[in-house]
């Protein structure tokens, strides 16, 4: 999993049909500090995230398939697969 902050909604006129009724999003990966790091992912939204939300993301198909309910959509290699209420960083105790 990649935790990730969403940085855009990507809008289409065209797109495959498999696709229909799926909102894509532009997730930047970020750490636990909330610093960005990586390049910025497309990826289908499977939990109603949106523009600021920081999220967790799968970047394997199988399972982001699973997440967005749709096995035999072949073309999903990415997807929102939960929005990030907090973040505990272990510490003394």
């Amino acid at each position: 999993m990649i935790l990730a902050r969403v940085v855009a909604s990507v809008v289409s006129t065209e797109k495959d049909p498999r696709y229909t009724g799926k909102k894509i999003l532009a997730v930047r990966p970020v750490d636990p500090d909330g610093s960005f790091r990586g390049r910025t992912l497309l990826a289908v939204d499977g939990v109603q995230a949106g523009i600021g939300d920081l999220v967790l993301v799968v970047d394997e198909g199988g399972s982001a398939r699973t997440v967005v309910g749709d096995e035999g959509a072949v073309t999903v290699r990415t997807a929102v697969c939960g929005i990030v209420d907090r973040i505990d960083m272990g510490g003394d105790e």
